[in-house]
Formats: structure tokens, C-alpha cells, sequence
């Protein structure tokens, strides 16, 4: 996936290439990221739609689903469930948020 690296990278470097995208999220062009995250069909779409500020979001959505949820990224049931949140969080309604979830009160 990507060049490599983890399964799931979680800090994109910074945008080397200078390359541009139309965000799906912020609908506005926007530096886009410099590889697909993922050598799949979703890594091309996030590649080509969503901005590097985007998926900066989506790895602090990421990282408290994988706590609220507890999942286990070795277990390929969570890595499925995580990517399906993903596309969702992207190209669909959003990353659905589990059940009796209560956001943390900022100071």
C-alpha cells in the first residue's frame, strides 16, 4: 500500500509535488496528496479527489473509530470495516459513529 509503508499511513509527507486536486470534502481545489495512500481502487479515488487537509481529518476520524471501536488492525475483519469508514467518510454520507458515542469536551 502506498510506497511500503504501514498499512495504513497515517501522516502524509508534505506535498512535494505540487500537485492539485478538487477536494470532495471542501469542494475546492486544494494540495492534493503526492501518492495514492493505498495501491487499491480506493487509494487511486482518494488520490485524484481528496486534499492532504482532508486527510489529515480523516486520520483523527480514523484514530477514534479504531479507539471507540477497539479494533485491531491486525484482524482483517477491522481493516475491512475501517476502509469501508473511510469511502464513507469520502465519497458517502461520512463515517458513521458508533452507537452512545459522546464527543470529549474541549477545554
Amino acid at each position: 500500500m502506498g510506497s511500503g509503508k504501514s498499512a495504513l499511513p497515517f501522516e502524509p509527507e508534505g506535498n512535494r509535488t505540487g500537485r492539485k486536486v478538487f477536494c470532495v470534502k471542501f469542494q475546492a481545489e486544494m494540495p492534493g496528496l503526492d501518492e495514492p495512500p493505498f495501491d487499491n481502487e480506493l487509494g487511486q479515488r482518494i488520490y485524484e479527489n481528496v486534499s492532504k487537509q482532508a486527510w489529515k481529518m480523516w486520520v483523527e476520524q480514523m484514530k477514534m473509530i479504531m479507539n471507540e471501536y477497539r479494533l485491531n488492525l491486525g484482524n482483517p475483519d477491522a481493516q475491512i470495516f475501517l476502509m469501508n469508514q473511510m469511502e464513507q467518510y469520502f465519497f458517502g454520507e461520512g463515517a458513521s459513529l458508533p452507537a452512545g458515542y459522546v464527543p470529549p469536551e474541549k477545554h
